[in-house]
This record gives C-alpha cells, structure tokens and sequence, in this order.
C-alpha cells in the first residue's frame, strides 16, 4: 500500500504546474489525501486537502492554505483513482518538495489529525 507521486519540475513565475497522486494497493477515491509541502529550512506544512469521496457523483470536499488559496486546487479523477494538485500563478516562495498522504481511513474528511501513509515526494522549483 503506497502512494505514487508524478509531475513537478522547474517553472518560472507565473506559470503552471498539475502534481499527480495515485495509489498502489488501495482506491483512492476513498480516502482523504492532504497535500503538503517543505520549503528548505522550513516546516512541512499542508496546503490542502480533498476529503474521501462517499459516491460515484461526489469528488469530496476541499481545503487549502491561505498561502495557496484561489492559485491552487485539488481534484480527484474518479475513473483513474488520482487525486491532482493543480497549481497556478506559481511563485519563488512555493519552491519546496511537494507531498500527498492520506491517514489510511476510509471515508474520511479533512482535515486528518495524522498522515501515515506518504508518496515519494516531487520537486516543485519555481525560477526565471
């Protein structure tokens, strides 16, 4: 049971950038799955979550941090069992290494208290 992380890269400010979580050994539309971050020097901090999906017609709810909010969002393909983090309006300051997770509970809501299952992790820089 694991999480499996794509996408990021290098972009210049301004720009955009779609991370890509899916599971191994698990449906993913299920579960809560938080995204993260950690900037060098800095604390990992959660920028938002999409709560566990609990039908076909409901992708579940979402929150973020004020720090992302109205440039990032978090959506779930229910076919694929993915959960995306589209980001916009990218910044130097978002530059950090980009986490998904999710407490392992099924149907839960965010925000989780704990995470205890984690992907692999993706460099997010952010550079002219």
């Amino acid at each position: 049971v694991k999480l499996v992380q794509s996408g990021g890269g290098l972009v210049q400010p301004g720009g955009s950038l779609r991370l890509s979580c899916a599971a191994s050994g698990f449906p993913l539309n299920y579960y809560a799955i938080g995204w993260f971050r950690q900037a060098p020097g800095k604390e990992r901090e959660l920028i938002s979550c999409i709560s566990a999906s609990d039908n076909e017609k409901s992708v579940g709810d979402t929150i973020y941090a004020d720090s992302v909010k109205g440039r990032f969002s978090v959506s779930r393909d229910m076919v694929k069992y993915i959960v995306y983090l589209q980001m916009s309006n990218l910044e130097p300051t978002d530059t950090a290494v980009y986490y998904c997770a999710t407490d392992g509970l099924v149907y839960g809501t965010c925000p989780r208290a704990e995470y205890e299952i984690w992907g692999q992790g993706v460099q997010v820089t952010v550079s002219p």
